[in-house]
């Protein structure tokens, strides 16, 4: 069993508060985005695709560097919310929220778009047949149908987050307590003389979450699977 110091449970349930929340808000969003690029026919859907994914494809550090100059207490829309909701990001818990979300999104996205994808459209039409309206079909079809998709992405994009760094460290720095997670705890550790048993622990823990995240997506979109089969 691994033993860990006070420091380094912080940054254990930090990393788990700010992954859940990260992923939570995040979820609604990605719901509505998948929705409309699975099943929407509008212009410029592709561009949306692309700005979807980009997280995906731009350096984590790019990332953090445009959080920065966009929710930085300097610029226009971070000094607004500052002044107006007192809420800032730059050295904050809030802030590694939300980069986590930004660039997990992604992964919630693909994942209930392909499950919506797989949806015979077939349903559709039978229950627009029977007079159901768009938010009843919505509601009554097309979530319950996703559910794995949105279980899969949800838990894929919590371990995701768990493990970032890039956009976290660039966008609101490394402080104990308030933004050190696992990945920054090790990267401190490892940058300590003498840490590289403390940044032994906090891999092994890192690889066993990543493990239990995986396994509990699997579970869960087995019982799903059987469910639906009866």
């Amino acid at each position: 069993m691994i033993s860990l110091t006070p420091a380094e449970i912080e940054a254990l349930l930090l990393s788990l508060r700010i992954s859940g929340v990260a992923v939570a808000c995040a979820l609604p969003f990605a719901v509505a985005v998948a929705t409309a690029l699975a099943l929407g026919r509008f212009p410029g859907r592709f561009i949306l695709d692309a700005i979807v994914h980009l997280p995906l494809i731009l350096p984590p550090v790019v990332m953090g560097y445009l959080l920065l100059i966009g929710f930085g207490t300097r610029a226009p829309l971070g000094a607004w919310l500052y002044e107006t909701f007192d809420l800032r990001f730059v050295f904050s818990w809030t802030g590694a929220a939300l980069a986590s979300a930004i660039v997990s999104f992604p992964f919630q996205v693909r994942a209930i778009r392909l499950s919506l994808e797989n949806i015979d459209h077939g349903l559709y039409q039978a229950a627009e047949t029977l007079g159901a309206g768009a938010i009843d079909r919505f509601f009554s079809l097309t979530l319950p149908l996703a559910l794995p998709g949105i279980i899969a992405g949800a838990i894929t994009a919590f371990a995701a987050s768990l493990g970032e760094f890039g956009a976290i460290i660039t966008f609101v720095s490394n402080v104990p307590g308030e933004t050190r997670t696992l990945p920054l705890a090790i990267y401190t550790a490892i940058q300590t003389p003498g840490g590289e048993l403390a940044a032994a622990r906090l891999a092994a823990l890192s690889i066993g979450l990543a493990f239990t995240g995986l396994l509990l997506s699997e579970l869960a979109l087995r019982r799903i699977r059987k469910r639906a089969a009866s």
